[in-house]
């Protein structure tokens, strides 16, 4: 009996589509996990429904629990996580001691109430505590947490020093400056872990205020090691150096900037205003072409060549689309069902799980199907995929000026 033809083209099939081993030459582009993650963000800030959120947050950390690197910034989701709890926490003490717009009838209990002077009428300190404000404060607090758990999937997938490769020349010097501000941190966090576990092996206490004290300034000394390393590495490439351009391109250029921004603001804001949706796009779309020429006409000025530019392949556009195709359905649900994305509060209601939404945001999963695996620890391959060096030092910008 001879075999189906369908069972070769299949397995071809999954073949093409199986997520490559990352390499430096098939490395992920960065770019696409910040925009992957702003569109999820998106999504998030036009829904206030508790399901939705709890899915949008449950999707960003499978997809960065199974691409995400053992990198020093890959180790930053869980600390955006955190944050994320404690403003959820904030939130809701903050309605309980100084209330809630959201007039409530069911009173969960009554704290002592602080007397205020008659300038200060409408603010109240203690009161009553009604379940409809706490469960508004809580709705408003995930949609927060939500959106911080999207920036903190980025910040763990996209390697900060590839990013800064691939900005507009105008921007680099402000880029090199955003790099060093975010790796600091995790290199930070990676030295005094590795200084607790040598006090441990020695057999010395590495809890208390006397080990903290002791553990400071080794840290220290060693950040600032790396910052004057860098500083030199920096300075030995020529980092800094400008080109000679006309006065008149400098002033077109900081008027496109400037206009460029400004339009981009106001058109952010018509769209996202109920007044504003007519004039919001096109505001917003000539405010990003301007904004676009001045950045173009502002790389004049750098001298600065790339060194093996990432690549953005078909892998990057997928990824992409998936963060894109999730804002655009939730917006999209927003505008049609918004009693599905906004559960009521008064009166209170159990919120329900809209089916499609519910649908378009497991797109998001995308990523952690054709995105590139990432390489085993210890197989050398994560260091040529732009991992950065295991030694936890801040890598030097490569960076090379035309003659």
């Amino acid at each position: 009996m001879s075999p189906r033809p369908a069972a070769p083209a299949a397995s071809a099939l999954a073949a093409a589509l199986r997520a490559p081993q990352a390499t430096r030459a098939g490395a992920l582009h960065a770019g696409a996990w910040w925009l992957w993650a702003l569109g999820l963000a998106a999504a998030a800030s036009r829904t206030t429904n508790p399901l939705l959120l709890a899915l949008l947050a449950a999707v960003t950390g499978y997809v960065v629990a199974v691409r995400r690197t053992d990198a020093p910034w890959a180790r930053s989701y869980g600390v955006f996580l955190r944050i994320a709890l404690l403003v959820l926490a904030v939130r809701l003490v903050f309605a309980a001691l100084l209330g809630s717009p959201i007039p409530g009838t069911t009173v969960l209990f009554t704290l002592p109430e602080v007397p205020l002077p008659s300038w200060a009428q409408g603010v109240r300190l203690g009161g009553r505590v009604t379940a409809e404000g706490l469960v508004f404060a809580l709705y408003e607090g995930m949609k927060l947490a939500a959106m911080l758990v999207c920036v903190g999937a980025a910040n763990a997938l996209a390697n900060p020093v590839r990013l800064l490769k691939s900005l507009p020349a105008a921007l680099y010097e402000a880029g090199v400056a955003v790099v060093v501000a975010m790796t600091f941190a995790p290199h930070l966090v990676a030295d005094v872990r590795r200084l607790r576990a040598a006090r441990r092996l020695r057999g010395r206490s590495d809890r208390g205020i006397g080990a903290v004290l002791r553990i400071g300034l080794p840290v220290l000394e060693g950040a600032l090691e790396r910052s004057v390393a860098l500083a030199a590495s920096m300075d030995a490439r020529g980092y800094g150096r400008t080109a000679q351009v006309p006065p008149a391109v400098r002033r077109t250029t900081a008027a496109l900037t400037l206009g460029g921004l400004l339009g981009v603001c106001a058109g952010t804001y018509g769209l996202m205003a109920a007044e504003g949706a007519a004039y919001g796009l096109p505001v917003l779309l000539l405010g990003l072409a301007a904004a676009l020429g001045g950045l173009w006409l502002g790389g004049r000025r750098s001298v600065r060549s790339r060194y093996r530019p990432d690549r953005w392949g078909a892998r990057a556009w997928l990824v992409t689309a998936s963060g894109a195709a999730v804002a655009a359905a939730v917006v999209r649900a927003a505008a049609t069902a918004p009693e599905a994305l906004h559960p009521s509060v008064v009166p209170l209601t159990a919120p329900e799980l809209p089916l499609w939404p519910a649908a378009a945001v497991l797109i998001g999963l995308l990523p952690a199907v054709v995105a590139p695996v990432p390489a085993p620890a210890g197989t050398g391959a994560e260091a040529g995929a732009g991992a950065g060096p295991r030694s936890g030092r801040t890598p030097p910008a490569k960076e090379t000026t035309r003659t």
